[in-house]
């Protein structure tokens, strides 16, 4: 298994600390695991290339980490 080390704000990982009870890193795994799910079943179609900019675009990231059905990752 490779190893990867990310940077975060001092705020965040405050608030990661707040909820130790979380796995972290199996939350990061799962996450990634989900977005290159659905990129590779994206690859698959003819107007890919549009989509895929769309999805890598900074604000639909930002709405897909902050929307509310990420939060049954609360109990993982």
């Amino acid at each position: 298994m490779t190893n990867v080390t990310l940077s975060i704000k001092d705020s965040v990982y405050n608030g990661m600390r707040k909820h130790s009870e979380i796995k972290w890193s199996e939350f990061i795994r799962k996450s990634i695991k989900k977005r290159l799910d659905e990129l590779e079943s994206l690859e698959k179609r003819p107007d890919q290339e549009s989509i895929l900019t769309m999805l890598a675009s900074e604000e639909v990231l930002k709405k897909d980490w902050d929307n509310k059905a990420d939060e049954r990752w609360n109990y993982v």
